[in-house]
């Protein structure tokens, strides 16, 4: 028997105020058409004032735990994968299971910035599958505007605010392809390509929060090709083809990202989730934000195999392939 870890709950929140495409052209040098064009995007979801990361997080949870059938008190591990704590410290998670009435258990956060919740997702499968926790809540939480620069039309188009959430349940497998639970995950980084996206700013630093900076060419180019390599890892790990996958669900980057990495893997259309289009890129969210409208909608099926990927500063990337 293989220990495994099931998605058995999911749950999303995205905030009330939405940002067209058509008000931040009043703002910045921009245009719908230029957004829609270049990134895909059509609008993105803002924060409202007073609103945080925790407070996104915890109403994903919620519906997480709602979707499942459990309460928090079954909930033995708490992960938020995010890059727009409340605060520098303590973990925003420890602040989630604080407001979700939690007194027990482990909570931290998880920093991979878009990459966030592949890494964070595979921490929980890990610790659930040395048996040191039998169901885990992992999310992925982000107030991405509030580290935004919005005089550069580069790059405060491209963000939005959202919190995903899955539950995961420690399940005894049979070591196939078969079993339900994340079959494997695939974890990536490198510093040396640090001055590609990251906030010039930080408590070590500048003592301030800073704005996100990118080279956005430069990004597309290494996203394309590091996402791909690690996707095939995933397929090549398990013995699989992508004409296995049912569902592709990629981090909400860029449009002509996710067609490009689509495109080099060989996945039809019509087997990958989209959802940039709405929410934007909201980083650390984007996965599970997308993970719970296809389920939520009857896309994504018990027994279906998933495929994710995310690349994000660090550069960091990874994969995880799961069997709904």
């Amino acid at each position: 028997m293989v220990r495994r870890s099931v998605v058995t709950g999911y749950g999303s929140y995205l905030p009330e105020r939405v940002l067209t495409n058509d008000e931040l052209a009043s703002r910045v040098d921009t245009s719908d058409e230029w957004i829609v064009e270049r990134t895909g995007i059509r609008q993105r979801h803002v924060a409202g004032e007073g609103e945080l990361t925790s407070h996104l997080a915890a109403h994903a949870a919620r519906r997480a735990f709602d979707q499942a059938g459990i309460g928090a008190d079954a909930i033995d591990m708490v992960l938020v994968a995010t890059s727009t704590p409340n605060e520098t410290f303590p973990a925003t998670a420890t602040i989630v299971q604080s407001e979700l009435g939690m007194r027990h258990g482990l909570a931290f956060d998880m920093q991979a910035v878009c990459a966030g919740f592949v890494f964070a997702l595979a921490t929980a499968d890990n610790f659930i599958k040395a048996g040191q926790v039998d169901r885990a809540l992992v999310i992925g939480a982000e107030t991405f505007t509030r580290i935004l620069d919005w005089s550069d039309r580069s790059t405060c188009v491209l963000f939005g605010d959202g919190a995903g959430a899955v539950v995961l349940q420690g399940s005894d497998g049979e070591g196939t392809v078969e079993d339900r639970g994340v079959l494997s995950s695939h974890l990536y980084s490198d510093g040396y390509y640090h001055d590609m996206l990251y906030v010039d700013g930080g408590p070590s630093s500048t003592g301030q929060v800073g704005h996100l900076r990118m080279a956005g060419r430069e990004v597309f180019k290494h996203a394309v090709v590091k996402m791909a390599e690690a996707t095939d890892a995933a397929l090549v790990a398990n013995g699989l083809e992508a004409d296995d996958v049912d569902w592709f669900v990629p981090h909400q980057a860029n449009r002509r990202i996710i067609d490009a990495t689509s495109k080099k893997l060989g996945l039809a259309d019509d087997k990958v989730v989209i959802t940039v289009d709405r929410h934007a890129n909201t980083s650390a969210a984007s996965i599970p934000l997308a993970l719970a409208e296809a389920a939520g909608d009857g896309r994504i099926q018990r027994g279906q195999l998933v495929l994710i990927e995310a690349l994000g500063g660090g550069l960091a990337w990874g994969s995880a392939l799961i069997r709904w």
